[in-house]
């Protein structure tokens, strides 16, 4: 199932480049959702509540909108046991902590500051998708 809808790919990315924008400027905090959620694991709590606040919004969001438009989006076709999907959901997890960073993190707004770092991850992490759905798609043929 393809739904690109052009106008709401930007209205989205805007948001998100805007969202990125207003913690940078209020908090001088760069977006990362990793580097936010590991936060909430810590033992720190003197900022707990800003991170606890911006998971909250990012569950809360799609489901708030779903119930403002009437459209609630199918759930995704899961092809893997969920073991499997648990397996590789830790291996994300400490990936994008081993390497400083997830896509959000070095994607929008290390890019966004023409961070070196951040322009290598994100080009890593788009040569990794490109191959894995290459071998997905053509050679295994899921």
């Amino acid at each position: 199932m393809h739904n690109l809808t052009p106008l709401s790919g930007l209205l989205g990315g805007a948001m998100i480049g805007l969202a990125a924008a207003l913690l940078m400027l209020l908090t001088g905090r760069i977006a990362g959702i990793s580097g936010i959620f590991g936060g909430l694991l810590t033992l720190n709590a003197s900022d707990r509540g800003w991170r606890l606040a911006f998971v909250a919004g990012l569950i809360a969001a799609p489901l708030i909108a779903s119930i403002l438009t009437g459209a609630l989006l199918p759930s995704p076709a899961m092809p893997a046991s969920l073991l499997l999907i648990v397996v590789a959901g830790l291996l994300v997890g400490f990936g994008s902590r081993m390497g400083g960073g997830c896509t959000s993190g070095h994607g929008v707004c290390g890019v966004a500051r023409l961070s070196a770092r951040s322009l290598i991850a994100t080009a890593v992490f788009m040569i990794a998708a490109i191959i894995t759905v290459a071998i997905a798609r053509h050679m295994i043929g899921g």
